[in-house]
């Protein structure tokens, strides 16, 4: 059988020769097969790539989203961890107060309470009023301390503890976040076991280990609003409700709570506000008590 051929034909421009190419049908067909063929290859290898485009740059944008989301998140939860932190202690303040001058709290609801449910406490409203009796007792006890000494014979006059001064008061770097904080007392840094002292005649209203940064606690009442305290301890040597003298141990210099290396934290407080506790330790040592041969004072 004859082949079906197209016959192209070619001149030379110089020579003026003509020349006759045959080229099969099949060929011509072959050719324009492969040239669709990959006419619909790069159609689908650019489509691919613009949807690989398109996906990327959807995905940057999520991102950024959600970075700003979570940024946003954070800022939130700080802003209500402050906001709880001002609400527990207003709560505290306000059961001082309570606790203080004697005001009953009030019963505040519907005439018929039957209609808001059980009247059997739960779990946390039972640990809630067990703290706050704890709370109570304590500050009873400071209350009776504060009348019976009236106001201070002498204010805070001596360094708790021998050592170094490592960080003041007021505003400094969180060692922590890395962030500005207030710093409500200072750090005097002593080996771990140092003898901590009382720096003025007082009644321990607080003597334990407590949530936060401040570890295992002493708070002493001085009388006349004056107050101080004593952080990060490794061991409370008093208890609450007893009554100390200037220079008596109270615990040992730790590392308990939020801290970084072994050191006391002081604070001295008057009428709960936080002071520069500096201007008592100017020109003062470290009071070591003389053997008790008079009765408390």
């Amino acid at each position: 059988m004859k082949q079906e051929y197209f016959v192209v034909v070619l001149a030379h421009s110089l020579r003026g020769r003509l020349r006759r190419v045959q080229i099969p049908h099949t060929a011509v067909y072959a050719v324009l097969g492969l040239a669709v063929l990959g006419g619909f290859s790069a159609f689908g290898f650019v489509a691919s790539y613009a949807r690989m485009v398109w996906k990327v740059a959807n995905y940057n944008a999520l991102k950024q989203e959600a970075d700003s989301m979570r940024a946003r998140y954070q800022n939130l939860q700080k802003v209500v961890s402050e906001t709880n932190v001002q609400m527990a202690s207003l709560q505290l303040y306000a059961r001082e107060v309570s606790v203080a001058y004697g005001i009953k709290q009030k019963l505040e609801g519907p005439s018929d309470i039957s209609s808001e449910g059980k009247m059997v406490p739960s779990f946390a409203e039972s640990l809630q009023e067990y703290n706050y009796l704890i709370n109570a007792d304590k500050l009873a006890i400071a209350n009776r301390r504060s009348r019976r000494f009236g106001a201070p014979k002498a204010p805070p006059s001596s360094w708790p503890v021998e050592g170094r001064l490592m960080d003041g008061f007021a505003r400094r770097m969180d060692p922590f976040s890395g962030e500005g904080s207030f710093h409500k007392g200072i750090d005097i840094t002593a080996p771990t076991g140092t003898a901590v002292r009382t720096t003025a005649d007082g009644v321990v209203v607080q003597a334990e280990m407590v949530a936060g940064g401040y570890g295992r606690l002493v708070i002493i009442d001085h009388g006349g609003g004056f107050q101080t305290f004593y952080a990060h301890l490794s061991k409370i040597l008093v208890h609450a409700g007893q009554e100390l003298r200037r220079g008596e141990v109270i615990g040992l210099v730790g590392t308990s709570g939020r801290t970084t290396a072994p050191h006391l934290h002081y604070e001295v407080r008057v009428g709960g506000a936080p002071i520069n506790p500096n201007k008592y330790l100017a020109n003062s040592g470290v009071f070591h008590q003389a053997p008790k041969d008079l009765p408390f004072q």
